[in-house]
């Protein structure tokens, strides 16, 4: 099992910034993608983004160009650089890894799951 913590949320004001931080007991860069979800008050979970093993991004189309997500191989730890943030932006962040285990006759994906950091966003 993999622990993942999240820290860095509040309350900010629209067009403020955040950075939430996620830390593992496993090595992220070995991780198959970490990534960071959301979910608010009624909604279900979604990706905001992404990170790879190999570096590539993906971002949610309501993120793009406002988050960054990115990773530091000293400290284990993954970011998600939140500016100009919005009120829908409002939600509990997750932070998320997957790792590949197991034999090669017989591979699996551990899938791991922070307890969540909640970010709030006033008008």
């Amino acid at each position: 099992q993999v622990e993942l913590v999240e820290s860095g949320g509040g309350l900010v004001q629209a067009g403020g910034s955040l950075r939430l931080s996620c830390s593992a007991t496993r090595s992220i860069f070995s991780a198959n993608a970490m990534g960071w979800y959301r979910q608010a008050p009624g909604q279900q979970r979604e990706l905001v983004a992404e990170i790879q093993r190999g570096a590539g991004t993906n971002y949610a189309d309501s993120v793009k160009g406002r988050f960054t997500v990115s990773r530091n191989r000293a400290e284990n730890v993954m970011y998600l650089q939140m500016n100009s943030l919005k009120p829908e932006d409002t939600a509990v962040y997750y932070c998320n890894g997957r790792w590949g285990m197991g034999p090669v006759e017989a591979p699996y994906e551990l899938d791991s799951w922070g307890q969540g950091t909640q970010v709030t966003v006033s008008s």
